[in-house]
């Protein structure tokens, strides 16, 4: 059963003032001629914006090329559809039946689509310069994560490069379950390490997608232990 909306946008710190925007934002072609794609269309071009200018304010020193590429690794399909999987999007999208029997609502695709036409769903509700506040609350843990010394090594590279070099067993990897259809299949995979009892669950579109998320997750609670 989907989820009503109402929720989601409380979770989201949302308030409409016409809640039409933001059903409609949940609102998957499958449903029909009304849908979220024009305002997936909007979201995506406000989104690049705001994620543009903050790299811009944040790495003062960086080249053209390094800000571009910055952003790439924040503002793609993969990383919108974990932060939708974290806000469990998927539990309030308003699918057809076709997409809801193949596992649509854990699709990346629609996933990222459906928190982009929510950003497009804010403009339309309550200006700009109200979602780009939103954009960058949003985005906070991610830009904050993000120093030009380490940016192009993948997280498990960085998590497996901190135990080396305190002589650790490097981390461990375990997959804990393989869903949806073959073309579009979810992973989600545990990573342990001896510094921590506690594991991590990283999900994905591909094993590997996984166990970077995993591996992400956990350098964020070793940089919470460190302060």
């Amino acid at each position: 059963m989907i989820k009503p909306p109402e929720l989601l946008s409380k979770k989201l710190g949302l308030t409409f003032n016409n809640p039409e925007w933001f059903v409609l934002a949940l609102t998957h072609r499958s449903m029909g001629a009304k849908n979220n794609e024009r305002l997936e269309f909007l979201g995506d071009s406000i989104l690049g914006f705001v994620i543009a200018e903050a790299l811009f304010e944040k790495f003062p020193q960086a080249s053209e090329g390094v800000l571009s590429r910055l952003r790439a690794s924040l503002v793609n399909q993969e990383s919108l559809a974990d932060l939708a999987r974290h806000h469990h999007i998927g539990d309030y999208l308003i699918l057809g039946s076709g997409e809801l029997k193949s596992g649509g609502y854990r699709r990346a695709s629609i996933l990222s689509d459906a928190l982009e036409a929510i950003m497009g769903a804010i403009i339309q509700d309550q200006g700009i310069e109200n979602c780009k506040t939103w954009i960058v609350q949003l985005f906070t843990e991610r830009l904050a994560g993000l120093r030009l010394d380490n940016w192009q090594k993948d997280p498990k590279t960085r998590l497996q490069e901190y135990m080396q070099a305190r002589q650790f067993d490097v981390p461990g990897y375990t997959l804990i379950s393989e869903e949806g259809l073959p073309h579009e299949k979810t992973f989600k995979v545990e990573c342990s390490i001896v510094l921590f009892d506690q594991k991590f669950i990283g999900t994905g579109v591909s094993r590997k997608k996984a166990e970077q998320h995993a591996a992400e997750l956990m350098l964020k609670k070793i940089a919470k232990e460190s302060k």
